[in-house]
């Protein structure tokens, strides 16, 4: 099922920054389930917006969020520069992600008590540090974005988990998958762990036309695979109910 859509330019604060998403909106006037949608460590692109889109196509509300202030920073350096320190502050991840989660809430069009959070890399990185503070969500879905957090705060997350890896991913390799799983399992989370065989980072992120960081390349087959695990996850926890342009 698919319909029309609408999408507009969202701004809002947000570390410190004023930050830039898209929204996009299934046609009609009722509230409808939502999702929030985190981008890879370069920020904010065209990539992301599609997927938006794509999400509001099948009838649910979509915010893209933005990470660096309206820019999307296409040199590794740069990138790592920013992301690093903040992959390393659950804090500044929660406060990113609850500003952009304020704004899908007070959206007429989302109902506040069905939203998802989905993430791709540092985006993916706050979807979980969201779950981890306790926020009200259906389903936490990341892509290349095994990440733990403080001791303890997993038992926090109250929806259930999907993450999805490359087998031959150098940034999140195996020992990164099996201390995430471990803390799921320890939280007592609804937590599943797919494995993309011969994917590396950032497989599901069509090729740029800038330098990239070692150990990303595009698999076009294991990203066609990873959107419909992620559609999948959103048709089980926050299903779309009723003709999404009513």
């Amino acid at each position: 099922m698919t319909t029309t859509i609408t999408a507009r330019t969202v701004e809002y604060p947000a570390d410190g920054l004023t930050m830039v998403g898209h929204l996009a909106l299934p046609a009609g006037a009722g509230p409808r389930p939502a999702v929030l949608l985190g981008p890879e460590g370069m920020g904010l692109g065209d990539v992301e917006r599609r997927r938006a889109d794509a999400l509001a196509e099948l009838g649910y509300a979509a915010l893209a969020f933005d990470l660096h202030g309206g820019r999307y920073l296409s040199d590794p350096e740069e990138m790592l520069a920013r992301c690093l320190p903040l992959l390393a502050d659950p804090d500044r991840m929660r406060g990113i992600g609850h500003a952009a989660l304020d704004v899908l809430r007070a959206e007429p069009r989302t109902d506040p008590d069905r939203i998802a959070a989905v993430g791709y890399g540092t985006g993916g990185a706050v979807a979980l540090e969201l779950g981890r503070g306790g926020a009200d969500l259906r389903a936490i879905g990341t892509v290349n974005a095994t990440t733990t957090g403080r001791p303890g705060e997993a038992a926090r997350i109250r929806c259930p988990v999907w993450a999805g890896v490359g087998s031959e991913d150098p940034i999140m390799p195996p020992a990164r998958w099996n201390a995430f799983t471990a803390e799921m399992r320890a939280a007592g989370v609804d937590w599943r762990l797919t494995v993309y065989g011969g994917a590396l980072h950032a497989f599901h992120h069509p090729p740029v036309d800038h330098p990239t960081v070692p150990g990303v390349d595009y698999h076009p087959q294991h990203a066609r695979r990873a959107w419909r695990d992620i559609v999948a996850l959103l048709a089980e926890c926050l299903p779309v109910t009723g003709d999404p342009e009513a």
